[in-house]
């Protein structure tokens, strides 16, 4: 922590001037992110984007829904178009630049200059992708041109990122869309070890880029390194010698916002409902403290284990402090201290007295759980249980594949699946 004067008095920063941007992967973790209090969300269409293997993206049909949602509740909508493009990728890149238009999608988040002149002519914002690694102020006085927000190279440290916030200070430097260039970092989630992103390892050894958006992971597993003459081979101390463990910047996030970041970009398209819903509202719960001058060691260590029960390959703070890449994961998956578990279903809901109906199927529910209930309208909604009656309205201790009734604190809706969270 920088000091004892808040960031929002010294600065003259607003809350209202801060965006902490969410994945969406789905409509579940499209209302999550909205209901944690999130100020804009980013998610991709059917190919064309950075995670076009990895999370379920939306349909073409989707845009129009998803801006509705997003301007009824006053939340920005990004749409992913950061892939390298060929020439055979054009024509589905022009009718998605096209639709997202049509649809009143906020921005595009662009690397392939194509996109970007396309977009630009259609009079869609632009926002520079990671991928572009932009690592100086005269790259970003280049894509100023065309876009209003550019996501610095995640490489920088803040000294570099302030050096370059206060030159377009300086300059008033400004966008197509007639105000200041925002600075947009990543605040949180997965790092590879590539330069911001740009990585052949899938594409060489499994013929999927990554750059394309169909990256196999490559970089996660263990490898053993060999001697072909002798055959001997090397002891490494760590397994995952190529898997960063994830970005994670809420302890210093009044150092992020002192060197300039207005934009808090969190990564996770493919992660589920509880990430973001955890993710966004800490990050939400910080820069809020940040800003009236309440943010402490106390709250930075709460912070940290609540993020630590969502998925997570461990945490370190990348490359904004100065540290050289070296906090490798220890696991190949998640070390999240917590596990949702498949329980079952809402199968109705009574509104009057806010009671749930669930069919339990699988995992046995007991009265002591914490229940998460996610579906696409619901988006998150987690439930520590008091007490769980049968079918019958008695009060029970453990509920197995049978029908129950949970007090719920708000609407559900049938289907929305219900999971064991322990």
């Amino acid at each position: 922590m920088s000091g004892t004067t808040p960031i929002g008095v010294s600065h003259g920063i607003k809350r209202s001037d801060v965006e902490i941007m969410a994945p969406a992967g789905s409509f579940e973790n499209l209302w999550t992110a909205i209901r944690a209090g999130a100020n804009s969300i980013y998610f991709g269409a059917p190919h064309l984007n950075m995670r076009s293997r990895s999370s379920a993206n939306f349909s073409m049909e989707d845009l129009a829904e998803i801006a509705r949602i997003c301007k009824e509740h006053q939340v920005k909508s990004y749409l992913t178009l950061n892939v390298v493009m060929y020439d055979g990728d054009l024509p589905l890149m022009r009718q998605i630049v096209d639709k997202a238009k049509e649809a009143g999608i906020d921005a595009v988040i662009a690397s392939d200059i194509a996109a970007i002149q396309y977009a630009y002519t259609q009079g869609v914002e632009i926002h520079i992708s990671t991928q572009l690694n932009v690592s100086n102020y005269q790259g970003v006085k280049f894509f100023a041109q065309y876009a209003d927000v550019i996501v610095l190279a995640r490489e920088l440290n803040l000294d570099q990122v302030k050096e370059i916030y206060e030159q377009i200070q300086r300059d008033q430097l400004k966008g197509p869309g007639g105000e200041l260039i925002r600075i947009e970092m990543f605040c949180h989630g997965a790092l590879c070890m590539a330069v911001s992103g740009k990585c052949y390892l899938s594409l060489h050894n499994y013929a999927h880029s990554a750059n394309r958006g169909t990256c196999l992971q490559g970089c996660r597993r263990s490898y053993i390194v060999k001697d072909k003459e002798s055959d001997d081979e090397l002891e490494i101390d760590h397994e995952y010698i190529m898997s960063p463990k994830d970005l994670c910047t809420i302890g210093f996030m009044d150092r992020m916002l002192d060197a300039g970041v207005r934009v808090f970009k969190i990564e996770g398209r493919a992660r589920s409902a509880e990430y973001v819903h955890y993710v966004v509202q800490s990050y939400h719960q910080a820069i809020t403290a940040v800003l009236d001058g309440t943010y402490s060691r106390s709250m930075i260590d709460g912070w940290m284990e609540k993020l630590s029960q969502v998925f997570n390959r461990g945490f370190w703070n990348g490359y904004y402090l100065g540290q050289r890449l070296g906090e490798w994961s220890e696991a190949y998956g998640s070390v999240a201290k917590k596990k949702k578990i498949y329980a079952g279903k809402v199968t109705n809901y009574f509104s009057k007295i806010r009671v749930a109906e669930i069919t339990v199927e699988a995992c046995a529910v007991k009265s002591d759980d914490t229940l998460l209930i996610i579906g696409p309208t619901t988006g998150y909604l987690e439930i520590p249980l008091d007490e769980l009656r049968n079918a019958g309205g008695d009060a029970v201790e453990i509920l197995d594949k049978a029908v129950g009734s949970i007090k719920v604190p708000e609407r559900v809706r049938r289907a929305d699946k219900v999971f064991v969270w322990r």
